[in-house]
């Protein structure tokens, strides 16, 4: 596994291009336990095609356009290491010293705390709920293929009625639609029955698949560039370069009063969203008036698929809904990464869109 991850990491190097200032990250990982390095120790900027690996003395140098990123931190055996990183960590001639710890028997540790044993055919039972849920059930999302499905571990607790899975390995996903190769450290997905909810979480890393010929390129670049227009990604960065709505996007508040849920129209989107740059660091922060601010997409309508999941035949926009937490602010840096993430709830028509749909931090429409 760590020769696929060293090549796939040398792939999105090699065919990364660099639009914008740069900057460098340097750092060191060793185990926690001994303080020995960890060679060929995979370091990458979560959703981008940017990593590294390594080398004989644990020491890694990598480089990134300027913005904000979640850096990830793999190494066979051992836990997972995430942490924000942004251009100022760039300018600074400390390097990052990652301790990882190892894992101790992890599968045994997640049945005794879970409860229920691992489900014996889970690939079989829950296999494709699975992939529905985690990749999607998009037009993208059917073009998606797991190589190797076998590191997954399945896990259900009857009576919370709750699924559980994780990986013992990263999961390769070729994203045959996008022309992407994925390397996505699973830390775990989780479907709620009761509540019809799945959550899950990782860290993954893209890299450029090569194209068959001319066709199939501008084929990729079309499914890239309408799987962008009125994603996450591409509201974000139109947030932060004030071009909302000449990107097509509509900023609405949603009201709830007394069950009774109406939408109130917001005349300056910037002045409701509180905008504000801080002139050294570039980040812009977000503070919107009300909790819950809906998002419409009016250049393109909802696909078929999506009105007949939904049961909503009558919608004519991409709608969704953006829930922050009370008293927290949103950043954003130019990149389109934003921050804290853990303290926004997404619902609507983002939420049909999931892994399959998914482009890198370093997608570039033009």
């Amino acid at each position: 596994m760590k020769k696929i991850l060293s090549s796939l990491l040398c792939i999105g190097i090699s065919l990364a291009a660099f639009s914008q200032a740069d900057y460098y990250i340097t750092g060191k990982v060793i185990n926690k336990n001994t303080q020995l390095p960890l060679a060929a120790a995979s370091v990458y900027a979560q959703n981008t095609t940017f990593g590294t690996v390594t080398d004989s003395a644990g020491n890694f140098r990598l480089k990134l356009p300027n913005g904000g990123y979640d850096l990830a931190v793999t190494y066979t055996g051992f836990e997972t290491d995430s942490r924000r990183i942004t251009t100022a960590d760039g300018n600074t001639r400390n390097a990052i010293v990652v301790e990882l710890k190892e894992k101790q028997k992890e599968m045994e540790e997640v049945a005794v705390v879970s409860g229920p044993p691992i489900v014996k055919n889970g690939w079989e039972k829950y296999g494709q709920f699975f992939l529905d849920n985690f990749i999607g059930t998009t037009k993208y999302g059917h073009d998606c293929a797991v190589e190797n499905h076998e590191v997954l571990k399945f896990y259900f607790n009857k009576k919370r009625n709750r699924l559980k899975v994780v990986a013992t390995e990263p999961l390769i996903i070729d994203n045959n639609a996008l022309g992407y190769k994925i390397t996505y450290a699973l830390d775990s997905f989780v479907n709620e029955y009761n509540t019809q909810v799945s959550l899950y979480s990782g860290s993954p890393l893209y890299a450029e698949m090569q194209p068959a010929n001319d066709a199939q390129r501008i084929k990729w670049h079309d499914n890239r560039l309408h799987a962008y227009k009125g994603s996450m990604l591409h509201f974000m960065k139109s947030v932060y370069s004030k071009t909302l709505k000449e990107n097509g996007f509509d900023v609405q508040y949603l009201y709830k009063n007394n069950g009774n849920d109406s939408a109130i129209q917001i005349k300056d989107y910037y002045t409701g969203l509180n905008y504000d740059m801080d002139d050294s660091t570039k980040i812009v922060e977000i503070t919107p008036n009300q909790p819950d601010v809906i998002v419409l997409y009016t250049k393109e309508k909802p696909g078929d698929d999506y009105l007949k999941a939904s049961g909503d035949t009558h919608t004519q926009d991409q709608l969704s809904i953006i829930t922050i937490a009370p008293q927290k602010a949103i950043d954003i840096e130019q990149n389109g990464y934003y921050y804290d993430q853990n303290d926004i709830t997404i619902s609507g028509y983002w939420t049909w869109r999931k892994a399959g749909d998914a482009l890198p931090y370093d997608f570039n429409p033009q």
